[in-house]
């Protein structure tokens, strides 16, 4: 029997496993000619892009509900070391370690956030970078809601103001009141760059600035963090701010165990892949979503996000299955590209194109942003074959819908 293990059950992981399956199906294979087995740190698939809401309810899928239906085996377990001469895995689970052996391996393990040597904040920052990471924060502030009131209590300073601080940010008022933070309160979001936003670019930055400003956002640009404390942080102007709550959203980088593999990685420590998602000169080995980078149009390269994690994932499966049986693989191309940040109660913001050109903005954008969060990334959660099988194709999805105005 041969094996194909997929390492990670974030979107790219998930989506190969299930890819796999798929193609394993349709060959006319069964679970005892091509075993699927997924390994992941958590026995869930992590909708990770919902971290940062107040609502967290809908944002963790048991794995068994999604692979029981379609024969992949999957379980819980910590990747030590990846061997690819040996075609060997080193995993630490729950009844010690252990040594997978695989013939074809999809790794998924995703990106982590960057995390720098700044005194306080392992002891003392929060973070969305984990369900686990939302769940503490979430209970963080429902505890200060439950405390005395004091210096710091009901302000909540940000650090870093790319997308998942942006989003952050500007969802902070709705979570702290769902936590039950009421009356005076302040959320302040710190960036080294010049201008909050800088990542998303000049055509965006006017619509978030209109936004945080209404939703009553303190900016801080142009500096760093020096120390975050119990009592709150420091930042290299000098300016300390009384703060029981630190988010860090300072970046992210792939998954350390990229370094297992020879070949070329770009700044993110991302591995490249061809347009069959492979490595080069590494036999047997494919790569999706956060830990792979591909360029997809003949041109740019993906970005660490859902949007490319998810059919990355869905061809990396599929063609893993298609080299192990001698079979033609299929190559992805994706001609389009979308963002759409969250901006709380005041909406979203909707662009097009690598140069971000705003398209919606507001109530219409924010409607295409629950679309997606809500509809879009979930996988059939019917338990049924066939339904799983139809999302798992190897195709790319067309951009998502807009609602009302589009602004030329």
């Amino acid at each position: 029997m041969a094996r194909i293990v997929v390492l990670g059950a974030g979107f790219a992981g998930l989506w190969a496993a299930i890819g796999a399956a798929r193609k394993r199906e349709e060959i006319g294979a069964s679970d005892r000619d091509i075993e699927i087995r997924l390994v992941d740190r958590n026995p869930y698939h992590n909708i990770r892009v919902r971290n940062y809401e107040a609502d967290l309810a809908e944002v963790a899928l048991p794995l068994a509900q999604l692979l029981d239906p379609i024969g992949v085996s999957h379980g819980v377990g910590e990747v030590e070391a990846i061997d690819p001469a040996r075609h060997e895995i080193s995993l630490v689970t729950s009844a010690g370690a252990e040594t997978l052996p695989y013939d074809r391996l999809v790794l998924a393990l995703g990106s982590e956030l960057m995390r720098p040597n700044i005194p306080g904040l392992a002891a003392h920052g929060f973070d969305v970078d984990t369900y686990a990471a939302a769940l503490r924060l979430e209970d963080h502030l429902a505890s200060l809601a439950r405390s005395a009131p004091s210096p710091g209590h009901s302000t909540v300073i940000v650090v870093g103001a790319g997308f998942t601080g942006i989003e952050v940010a500007a969802e902070m008022p709705d979570r702290l009141a769902r936590a039950g933070i009421t009356g005076s309160r302040r959320i302040i979001l710190v960036d080294p760059n010049p201008s909050v936003g800088a990542s998303i670019g000049a055509l965006a930055r006017p619509v978030i600035e209109t936004a945080l400003a209404s939703l009553d956002v303190e900016t801080r640009p142009g500096v760093r963090v020096a120390s975050i404390e119990a009592a709150g942080l420091r930042l290299t102007s000098g300016e300390f701010i009384p703060a029981q709550t630190v988010i860090w959203c300072g970046g992210m980088r792939a998954s350390p165990l990229a370094a297992s593999f020879p070949g070329g990685r770009d700044r993110l420590g991302r591995l490249l892949v061809d347009p069959f998602m492979r490595l080069a000169d590494v036999g047997g080995v494919f790569a999706a979503g956060d830990v792979a980078s591909s360029v997809v149009d003949g041109l740019h390269p993906t970005v660490m996000s859902c949007q490319f994690a998810r059919p990355m994932g869905r061809f990396a499966g599929h063609n893993a299955v298609a080299d192990l049986v001698g079979l033609p693989m299929l190559p992805l191309r994706i001609d389009w590209y979308v963002t759409v940040l969250d901006l709380g109660a005041w909406g979203a913001l909707y662009t097009e194109g690598w140069d971000r050109e705003v398209r919606t903005t507001g109530a219409a954008a924010k409607a295409t942003k629950q679309t997606i969060n809500r509809k879009r990334i979930y996988p059939p959660l019917s338990g049924r074959k066939d339904e799983l099988f139809a999302a798992a194709a190897p195709t790319v999805q067309a951009p998502p819908p807009t609602y009302g105005e589009r602004r030329n």
